[in-house]
């Protein structure tokens, strides 16, 4: 019962070459950087990940397009990382694109053995009737498309739905900001958006937590994920835990200035 492990690379030290991952967090918020560092270390390629975005360059899943690490993306946005525009466009990673309330049900939905569902997000774009680009060629043609999925009429209203399947994937990193040895969890605020999902979506499970406590120290009404979806913890350093980034940066400018924004 106590998923403690000794150290982020002791952790991950399975994680093999073309691994599937899910891995939480929301822009920087949540983001479990001291495992996707380990996993950096581990010098591992070939990943299939799935996660809100790929981070920016230099930080999260950033360092590991960086490292040109990652073979398959799927997500709700590119953002702001320029590189990995890059690679998308240079052929060079394949991504599926998926509207961002259904990703976060896809996980859910594998996570909890449902193979798939019916929604509405989606219908009458390419999200549907196939043609995204998956893999661009280096010229800019299109070297790979997403295939048509099935759409049908329901309910009393008769409207379109689109079938999504479940997600699943070998790994699951996550970042919460508490958790027991058990692997109960807390997660603070955005970062509770797609971490849940992304442990429970994951066959194994691994956490880094900002505070550690002792079984029974959690209120049961007070836990987000139970621990029967986590088979590894991680405890972070007072210094790891306090290192958080911060993807936009706005400060509001006395009077007669310009306002500032930095990433």
């Amino acid at each position: 019962m106590d998923k403690v492990q000794q150290s982020a690379d002791d952790a991950v030290r399975d994680i093999p070459e073309g691994a599937s991952l899910a891995v939480g967090g929301f822009g920087l918020g949540g983001v479990p950087q001291i495992l996707i560092q380990a996993l950096r270390r581990r010098g591992v390629g070939g990943l299939r990940v799935v996660s809100n975005n790929c981070g920016v360059e230099g930080s999260g899943l950033g360092t590991l397009l960086d490292d040109a690490r990652i073979a398959r993306a799927t997500c709700s946005y590119i953002g702001a990382n320029k590189e990995f525009a890059r690679q998308y466009l240079g052929g060079e990673i394949e991504v599926e694109l998926v509207p961002q309330g259904t990703l976060a049900e896809r996980l859910r939905a594998g996570g909890c053995g449902i193979p798939a569902f019916y929604t509405p997000a989606g219908v009458g774009t390419q999200v549907a009737e196939g043609g995204m680009p998956l893999r661009y060629r280096p010229d800019g043609g299109i070297a790979l498309a997403s295939p048509p999925k099935e759409v049908r009429r329901l309910g009393e209203d008769d409207r379109e739905y689109v079938l999504e399947h479940g997600i699943t994937t070998d790994f699951a990193l996550v970042r919460a900001a508490k958790g027991d040895r058990h692997g109960n969890l807390v997660f603070n605020k955005a970062a509770r958006n797609f971490n849940p999902l992304a442990a429970m979506a994951g066959r194994i499970a691994i956490a880094e937590v900002e505070e550690l406590v002792e079984p029974g120290e959690l209120d049961p009404d007070a836990i987000h994920l139970p621990g029967v979806f986590v088979q590894r913890v991680v405890v972070l350093s007072p210094e790891q835990a306090a290192d958080k980034g911060v993807e936009n940066r706005t400060t509001t400018a006395a009077a007669g200035e310009a306002e500032v924004s930095a990433r």
